[in-house]
């Protein structure tokens, strides 16, 4: 039996009235009224004057730029939704899971077979293989599942005129007011997520313009409606950003005993290179001698699967600079293309930190003479290294993982 999204698709595509029914239904709801009133800040309506005007300066049509902002409102949930921080870290082994799970191979799967023809078109013409168009379709949208409820003209316009990032949604609030200018999509139609990513591969609205393309001749560059719009566009975006077909991702690779962790840096090497340290694929067999570099990582420290990844692993962190999600991407893409599951998953066990925890972590390392950079809650590459030299100080495997043996030197209580 298909499941809901490869069914709305063998029906002839995702229809306007499927998409939006629900979203034109819900702006008639008293909740969202009452909402917009009670928290609309002073000098809403001025700042949405000033952005008219601006979209006006930069090449919007008067009509379109005065009928849309009219019908703005501010979205107390959108600046909710901006300002949450989680207050726990995900694991490597929460995110993967959730995202690559059998019902989502085989729904991919079953995708791949179904849209062979149009899926094989967007490979010959942009070089990116129909398993990655997939994956990223899955991980985006669950398949054109879910795009998002969020007005999009509204969210944009409530975040231009937030302080905290008003130059980018400024420039993205005018992108999506040149796309409705355009005729992409009428302006009651274009809904996605809080910040504003739209359809099937939740581009924003300068990616939009930029990479957006009419597939399927109509006339129209539609995200929401056309998959062969949605799927090539994709393919546009990720050739854009120098996609290299001849090779894939990454892999999966077994490490020999006693391997020097600290070389899971960010540092590119030679595949020879990686081979002559006694690196294999995930079966145990020598690696191939071909002419590409690679980079380690070890996203759950040394107990957790490591991967060698090529350069199509920078291109999709280029859609997403997350490296869970660029190896959810590339592992998705292998299962759907046939592969089988990770050799060494990643463990279960392993603890969720809290925001609170990460700093407190860095005030550690930074009291003990090593430099995370600012203590700011997020794991980012200068605290990796800041925990390798600590591991490494202290007779820890060098892994720049925080585990609990670094935890627990450290004196740093987990999950709380």
């Amino acid at each position: 039996m298909l499941t809901k999204p490869a069914r709305i698709l063998r029906q002839g595509g995702v229809t306007r009235g499927l998409l939006f029914s629900g979203f034109l239904s819900c702006l008639s709801l008293p909740a969202i009224a009452q909402d917009s009133a009670e928290v609309e800040p002073a000098g809403f309506a001025e700042c949405k004057a000033r952005l008219q005007e601006q979209a006006i300066a930069a090449g919007v049509s008067s009509k379109t730029a005065s009928e849309v902002m009219s019908g703005v409102q501010h979205l107390a949930r959108v600046i909710e939704l901006d300002r949450r921080q989680p207050e726990f870290t995900t694991t490597f082994a929460d995110y993967l899971n959730r995202r690559v799970n059998d019902a989502r191979v085989n729904t991919g799967r079953e995708l791949l077979q179904e849209h062979q023809e149009l899926l094989a078109r967007v490979t010959r013409e942009t070089g990116v293989p129909a398993p990655y168009l997939v994956a990223f379709w899955g991980l985006e949208t669950n398949f054109g599942s879910y795009f998002g409820k969020m007005p999009v003209p509204s969210s944009l316009t409530t975040l231009a005129c937030d302080p905290r990032r008003s130059t980018f949604f400024t420039e993205q609030l005018i992108a999506a007011l040149r796309i409705i200018d355009e005729g992409a999509i009428p302006a009651d139609q274009m809904e996605g997520s809080w910040a504003g990513a739209m359809g099937h591969v939740q581009f924003m609205p300068t990616v939009f313009l930029k990479h957006a393309v009419d597939a399927d001749g109509d006339g129209r560059r539609d995200l929401w409606n056309s998959l062969p719009d949605a799927m090539m566009s994709a393919g546009r975006f990720l050739e854009s950003m120098n996609w290299d077909g001849d090779y894939r991702w990454g892999r999966e690779v077994l490490l020999p005993e006693n391997f020097d962790y600290s070389l899971a840096d960010g540092r590119r090497l030679p595949l020879e290179q990686w081979r002559e340290m006694g690196i294999t694929d995930a079966f145990g067999k020598p690696l191939a001698r071909e002419p590409i570099n690679a980079a380690l990582v070890v996203p759950a420290g040394h107990r957790g699967p490591a991967f060698l990844a090529y350069h199509n692993f920078r291109v999709i962190m280029g859609w997403n600079r997350s490296e869970f999600y660029a190896i959810a991407v590339g592992h998705l893409a292998d299962r759907i293309a046939g592969a089988g599951k990770l050799q060494n998953p990643p463990p279960e066990d392993a603890p969720a930190l809290s925001r609170a925890n990460i700093i407190n972590l860095q005030k550690a390392l930074q009291q003990r003479g090593y430099e995370p950079g600012n203590p700011d809650g997020i794991m980012g590459p200068a605290t990796r290294s800041a925990i390798r030299q600590f591991q490494a100080a202290n007779n820890l495997v060098a892994d720049g993982y925080p585990g609990e043996s670094v935890l627990a030197a450290l004196e740093i209580p987990a999950g709380q």
